[in-house]
Parts: structure tokens; sequence; C-alpha cells
């Protein structure tokens, strides 16, 4: 079945609301590009649209009812938003499901070291990247440094203008004939992906005399005479953040591109920007979720992490945050009990809010045109992911793929269903499979992106625009 462009059927009223929406996120992925950033953000958001801290909640004794409005979150990473409904919550609730971690280099736990006259930064890549596509490309750093003390410092280098940046260097053409002979996963290797961070020594008489203590002077101008540039790159960093070597050991710094997202294409109907995958997914979500009124059935916005590693760990979707949240929203809505518990999961629905691969001409050769998702046709559903023969796949039922047509096409949302590619070309996979665990209804559904886990990715505002509606549809639906 071949689908339309959903900007043929836009009237004046969904250009300005597409805008609109298209700037706002423009200015969420830009200001919140790390999963700390955005589940923030996202809490910041809920409570000025009335949510409440389920902790604060739970701690008061205070019951829920229906328009309740509470969140949870976990270590800062990932965070759930609840909407209670008119209905018992035994009965099934309906949650949309994103992630809000993206591909992206790590620095180690000890980073920093000096090179021929160069301070370098060591990184470990997180998540499916092609690491040649990191060369060059100027980079910011955003994270937390946890010191002893207990105190946290967020750090954010490389996204005000008047801020350096950093890069991974490449090598010369002239000098590249063995390099450009070799396998693409092999032009640049995991461990040469050293970020660039300084090149100026720091001065030994410089480091005496300048109001410090004396052990801590000699302590500097000793560091100073053996790495000298590293030395410098520590003072700015103490200056700054008041943060010491050893404080790597606790830190959390994330390296990803620099810069904020634009629109793209002489007619501004696309987006560039890092992270999309699955920012467009997540940040849609989030509004939806913050949008809707009283539903009838409780309504969930679920933004977790580490999905790009398979979801593990605390703050993934593999983690017991999600069960345990509900659980504790039914016990202070008077439905506690583990059966109850166990029923409200299997009756519940789900959007695991996810992209999808777009189709790109110019490397048509691994799509299938007939079950691709095509930029500017509006929200895609992947009834299966996964890989050859749907391995690590969740394949959604033909009965809940029937009632997400009729949801879609009540609410005049603009769809598609696809494949991620050829049957043999490669796969992928979400956190679909996971609650799909409990016996809950789950499917794929999400923005169709370009160039997805490349440093910058490019998304349709039409698709942005449909995938918002799509999923306000889907948790107002009362069946």
């Amino acid at each position: 079945m071949d689908t339309e462009s959903a900007w043929k059927s836009y009237t004046d009223e969904d250009l300005a609301a597409l805008e609109k929406l298209a700037g706002d996120y423009i200015d969420y992925i830009s200001e919140n590009k790390i999963e700390r950033e955005f589940a923030r953000a996202a809490i910041r958001d809920a409570e000025a649209a009335g949510y409440e801290s389920l902790a604060s909640v739970y701690r008061e004794g205070r019951g829920l009812k229906a328009g309740d409005k509470v969140y949870a979150q976990i270590h800062g990473k990932a965070v759930i938003l609840a909407h209670i409904g008119r209905r018992p919550l035994e009965q099934g609730m309906n949650i949309l499901g994103a992630h809000i971690d993206s591909p992206r280099l790590d620095l180690k736990q000890n980073p920093l070291f000096e090179a021929n006259g160069q301070a370098r930064l060591d990184t470990h890549y997180y998540g499916g990247i092609k690491k040649y596509q990191w060369v060059t490309v100027p980079l910011a750093l955003h994270g937390v440094v946890a010191k002893k003390d207990g105190t946290v410092v967020d750090v954010v280098i490389g996204e005000d203008e008047s801020d350096p940046v950093f890069c991974v260097t490449d090598l010369l053409i002239h000098l590249a004939s063995a390099q450009m002979g070799k396998n693409g996963s092999e032009v640049v290797e995991g461990e040469d992906l050293d970020v660039l961070a300084g090149n100026r020594p720091l001065v030994i008489e410089a480091a005496q005399g300048d109001g410090s203590d004396g052990a801590d002077a000699s302590k500097e101008a000793a560091k100073a005479e053996k790495e000298p540039v590293k030395a410098f790159a520590l003072r700015l960093l103490g200056e700054k953040y008041g943060i010491e070597e050893a404080d790597f050991l606790s830190a959390e710094i994330e390296v990803v591109p620099a810069g904020r997202a634009r629109e793209l294409g002489f007619d501004r109907s696309m987006i560039i920007g890092y992270g999309q995958d699955d920012s467009a997914c997540a940040y849609t979500s989030l509004a939806a979720q913050l949008a809707i009124e009283t539903p009838e059935r409780t309504a969930l916005c679920v933004l977790v992490d580490k999905e790009e590693i398979g979801s593990v760990g605390a703050t993934g979707m593999a983690s017991q945050f999600f069960e345990n949240v509900v659980a504790e929203i039914m016990e202070l809505a008077g439905e506690s009990g583990d059966i109850r518990l166990r029923h409200a999961l299997a009756a519940s629905s789900m959007l695991s809010s996810d992209v999808s691969a777009a189709f790109d001409p110019a490397y048509a050769s691994v799509f299938e045109a007939k079950n691709a998702a095509f930029l500017g046709h509006g929200l895609v559903f992947n009834k299966y992911t996964g890989a050859r023969g749907k391995s690590g796949s969740n394949d959604a039922s033909a009965e809940f793929v029937a009632a997400i047509r009729r949801i879609m096409d009540d609410a005049g949302v603009a769809f598609q269903t696809a494949e991620l590619g050829k049957v043999d070309a490669g796969g992928g996979g979400t956190i679909a499979y996971l609650p799909a665990r409990y016996g809950m209804n789950v499917i794929d559904s999400g923005v169709a992106v370009l160039s997805m886990h490349s440093p910058w990715e490019v998304t349709s505002k039409a698709d942005l625009y449909e995938a918002y509606k799509g999923y306000v549809a889907f948790l107002e639906n009362d069946r």
C-alpha cells in the first residue's frame, strides 16, 4: 500500500501547530542532549503541568484518584509520568515508552593524558556507531562529576558560543593510503577515539608564587614539569569546576556533537540534530502526556535509559523500576496486591515509541520499498523489528494492529507501516519485548530518521507532528 506525504493535507492551522511543535522540539533537544538533562527537563515540565512526586505522595500517605498526576524517577536518568484515569488500573493502562539515551562517546574513568604536547581524553564509545563519523566533528562535554564530599558538579562545555569545543583528530589524506584500504569498521579503531583537549603548557614559574599554599604549589610544579599541557588543563578544570584529576573516577562525562539542532532544506521541512534517536519520540511522547485531560484509562509516559546497550542496569527498561512504580501507584489508588498488578500489566497497551529507518534513495538497495518508511509520510508502526528471522523482536498481534489502525484513522493521524530494511540486510531492536513479557499488547511506533546513529540525524517536521497527534490519540483511547 502506498502512503502519501502528510504535508499535502495540512491547513494553515495545522502548519502553525506543526511549526510551533518543531520549534519547541529544536530547543528541547539542543538543550537536553543526554539522559540526565532530558530527565531533569521532563520533571521540570511535569511539575509545571501539575505533576507531583510519587515518592512525596507515598510518604505523606495520600491516596490517588482520577485526575491526579504523579511522576517517579530513578538515579536522575529515567522518569515515569502517570495521569490517573477514571477506570480501575486493574483494567489496564495506555503507555508510551521511549528511551532518552543516544549513541555517543563516554570518557573513561582515567581519561586525561598527555602525548607529544597535546592533552587528550580517552573514551569508550556507547551504543552502535560508525566510529569514523566521529572524527573532526566539533564536540561538547556533558555530564556530572561526583566528589567524595557528596557534592555533584554539572559539567557542560562546548554549547555556549563563548565555550571552546573538542574534537577527535583524523589522519590527513596525504598519509592515509593504508587507512583508505581498510574495512569501514577498522578505518578508525575504538581506542583511537581520543578527544583533543589542549595544547598549552603550564609554565612552572607561573605555578609558583600564585597564592596557593606551598604543598599545592610544589605538587602542581611537579606535574607541570612532567606533563605541562595536562597540568594546565587540570588547573583550568579546578578553577572552573573545583575538581581534581581523581574526581574523574566518579564522573559520568559524555561526549556529544556540539551545537544546536537546525532546520534543514530550502523549505525548512526537516530537522538535523544530535540524538533524535530517540529524542524525536521521547519529546513527542512527553508532550502528548502533558497535553491530555483526565483519561478513561490511566496514561503513562515511560522515559528510560540504556536502550542503546540492551536496556540493562537500574535505569533501563529491563530493571524493576517500571513494575515497582506501577505497583506503588496501584497501592495508593486502593488496588494493591500482586494479582491485581499482574492483571493491570497484562491488560495494558503500549506504544514502544522508538524511531524507524527512513527510506534513503542514496542507499536504496538495502530497503524494500513496499515495506519502508518514507520521510514526511507520518507516524511509523513496526509490527516487528529484530534481525533476519525476527530474532530479538516483539511481534505485535494482528488484533492490536487493527485497533491501532482504528485509533489513528479516527483521529485523522497520517501513519505508515515499515520494516527495518531488507530481511537479511541487518536489523535492530527496541524496548518492546520487555513490557510484552507481562502479556500486554505492544507495538513499535515512532518517527522515521535518516542517517540514524550518526552524529547528526535528520527527521521531518511532519512526522514529528503526526507522532504527537498519534500519541495523544492513543493515550485518550478508552477501549
